[in-house]
């Protein structure tokens, strides 16, 4: 099929082999790749992302299923390479519209297990642990995990055999040379994977921008272990990534060596710690202190472990900034620590938070002021995606798992090591990849919006109108004529977003608006005009007008006319 020909439908997947990402190949997060072979579909990865102030009272948005749901009897499989949110979060919501079999490592099944006992329509999925030591048969697709080296344990890479050739699915990865939880990356055997041939390589783009390599957990151990032992006799608070098994220990490590007990507090981060302590990490390390006992440790030997290093409102660490964690004050002679990166688009979420940590006394201390290295990412720089081009030698690349930026870079780091054949997706973008690789179509794609006890389309008209509302206010205004169309009282009007209702100046402009409706019924009166629906929507269109003059911008008017 070519670019010249119709727009493809189901029927059209029935022969060839196709990749198509659904999500997280313009943003970070709401991962969601599709691939097909001869009819069949295989998806890897299904997580979250974060939602921003373009949508109000929703947190996180999830991959919108819409377009695999039709033939959701010949998905496979369910493959998730790792247990961070933007890959797994979204399971526990959209399996129940797939009911397809899960597939993933230890770790990531007793994490994926813990979020399953919040969400019953959950309780009949089936999740496979699968190991890097044979093929998993899921026809007419052949995969192969490969461990790699991640913030987080038994992250994969997968290779995805099909009829047409192999291909490689990356995930999340580095090449971290010493890491402090796992192995290295098992390069030996990408090396081998890249002598049979890869067709097309469909990887990580995070860091692709960057030059270099991203560093070791190792080095932040002994980077944090510098800050702490210049900090005697300060109380400590720091915060990273909840999911980040290795830093857990490495702070904790870093604590032990400085003669400081450890408190965690964070839901997510005592789950976290309890699946790890279920697959064998973390054993070695001493117990953690109740929060309950924080007042009875002297702050020159307590370490606080909070989640929150993105700045959400309602972890721990923007509670405690803000004075809102009972048992938990922090001040003058405190320090807190971000061990972590901000995620693009949570900037101004982070600085909130440091700045009331800052209001309150509190030195802050990120990767700008630490003097030592604190954090180290988990995605490749160049240096190392460089090194992965060399170990599988592919035919084309697809970057994804970045904002478009990012994508480009990576391409144009694929076009320097001598790869001809790269294609850029957006989300929904129809990849061709057997014969020659192109992209032939796109397919629709979106979000959903998850709301406290609900989940949405993310266009969603109710989250239009929250957002119109938002940034413009409204005007509600009841209007009650007689059956000759003759005001019978004063029109009710509120204004919400608009004025200071408690002053008397701004309280004229509801006179004004008042006098403005009654011109208006005038005009119609005079026109012969009874019909209900028309004087709602000329009294709607002048009030808007009237207000857009007086404001600049044009609030939602919402007209309720009544006849008695």
């Amino acid at each position: 099929m070519s670019k010249a020909d119709k727009k493809v439908g189901y029927k059209d997947f029935a022969k060839g082999l196709y990749f198509i990402p659904l999500g997280g190949s313009e943003q970070f997060g709401v991962n969601f790749n599709l691939y097909c072979c001869d009819g069949k579909w295989l998806i890897m990865d299904c997580g979250i992302g974060f939602a921003d102030e373009t949508f109000p009272n929703v947190d996180i948005l999830l991959p919108d299923p819409e377009f695999i749901e039709p033939v959701r009897e010949d998905i496979v499989g369910m493959v998730i390479t790792h247990a961070h949110e933007d890959h797994v979060g979204a399971v526990p919501y959209l399996w129940p519209r797939l009911k397809c079999p899960i597939y993933c490592s230890k770790f990531t099944a007793a994490v994926l297990r813990a979020k399953f006992h919040d969400f019953p329509n959950c309780k009949d999925a089936v999740i496979y642990e699968v190991d890097t030591e044979q093929d998993l048969k899921l026809e007419p697709f052949s995969l192969k995990f490969v461990h790699v080296a991640h913030s987080i344990p038994q992250a994969v890479l997968t290779r995805i055999k099909t009829p047409y050739g192999n291909l490689v699915h990356t995930g999340d990865w580095n090449l971290d040379p010493a890491p402090v939880i796992d192995t290295p990356t098992d390069e030996a055997t990408l090396k081998h994977i890249g002598d049979e041939g890869v067709l097309a390589y469909i990887g990580d783009s995070t860091n692709a921008p960057i030059p270099g390599r991203a560093g070791s957990e190792t080095e932040v151990e002994e980077g944090l272990l510098k800050v702490f032992q210049g900090l005697e006799g300060k109380r400590i608070l720091i915060t990273m990534f909840a999911s980040n098994v290795a830093r857990i220990q490495t702070i904790c490590r870093t604590a032990q060596a400085t003669g400081r007990s450890v408190c965690m507090l964070g839901r997510s981060l005592h789950r976290m710690t309890a699946n790890a302590h279920e697959c064998g990490y973390l054993d070695e390390l001493q117990g953690f202190v109740s929060e309950g006992d924080i007042d009875s440790i002297p702050g020159g030997q307590l370490v606080i472990i909070a989640t929150g290093s993105q700045g959400e409102a309602r972890a721990a660490l923007a509670r405690i900034a803000r004075g809102d964690w009972k048992g938990v004050k922090l001040g003058r002679g405190d320090v807190a620590i971000f061990s972590s990166k901000a995620i693009p688009g949570n900037e101004k979420d982070i600085n909130k938070v440091k700045n009331n940590l800052s209001a309150s006394g509190v030195r802050v201390i990120d990767a700008s002021n630490a003097g030592a290295r604190i954090h180290v990412s988990g995605h490749p720089y160049r240096d190392e995606i460089r090194d992965m081009y060399g170990f599988l030698r592919p035919q084309c690349v697809i970057p994804v798992h970045g904002e478009h930026v990012m994508l480009v870079a990576q391409a144009g780091l694929a076009h320097e090591c001598g790869i001809k054949q790269v294609i850029i997706p957006n989300n929904g973008s129809v990849i061709r990849l057997d014969g020659e690789p192109e992209m032939i179509d796109h397919v629709p794609t979106g979000v959903l919006a998850v709301e406290p006890q609900r989940v949405i389309k993310g266009d969603h008209a109710a989250i239009h109108e929250r957002r119109k509302l938002q940034y413009s206010g409204a005007a509600v205004i009841t209007v009650v004529l007689d059956r000759q169309g003759r005001l019978k009282q004063d029109p009710h009007i509120t204004l919400m977003g608009l004025i200071d209702h408690n002053d008397e100046g701004e309280l004229d402009l509801l006179g004004d608006l008042q006098q403005e409706i009654e011109e208006t019924l005038l005009d119609l009166a005079e026109d012969g005009v009874t019909d209900d629906i028309r004087i709602e929507e000329d009294l709607r269109v002048a009030c808007r007008r009237y207000l857009d003059h007086v404001f600049g911008f044009k609030p939602k008017v919402c007209i309720h006319l009544l006849r008695f």
